[in-house]
C-alpha cells in the first residue's frame, strides 16, 4: 500500500499493516466527530507517525497512492471536511 502524505512526499506500507492503519485511522475519526481538539492531535500525529514509520518512496519515482493524507498542519476543521464516514483511510 502507498500512502502519500500532502507535502511530504510517499510511503509504502506492507499489506499486514493495513488492520494496524485502520484502527489508528479510525481514533483520528472519532476524534474529529467529538470535536476532541487535542484528541484529534494525538490521533493525526499518530496516523502520521504510523504511515512515516513504513518505507519512503524516493522523490523521484511515482507511484499511484492507495490514500492521501492531509499535511501534518491540518486544522481540527480542515479535518471535519475531509473525513467521511470511513476515516480517512478508506477500507
Amino acid at each position: 500500500m502507498i500512502v502519500r502524505i500532502m507535502g511530504e512526499g510517499q510511503w509504502k506500507l506492507a499489506d499486514d499493516k493495513l488492520d494496524q492503519l485502520n484502527a489508528v485511522d479510525t481514533d483520528l475519526e472519532k476524534a474529529v466527530s467529538a470535536g476532541d481538539e487535542d484528541g484529534f492531535r494525538t490521533a493525526f500525529g499518530a496516523l502520521l507517525e504510523f504511515v512515516r514509520s513504513g518505507e519512503r518512496v524516493p522523490d523521484n519515482e511515482l507511484h499511484d497512492s492507495d490514500a492521501i493524507l492531509p499535511p501534518g498542519d491540518s486544522t481540527l476543521a480542515e479535518m471535519r471536511e475531509l473525513i467521511s464516514g470511513d476515516g480517512l483511510i478508506a477500507g
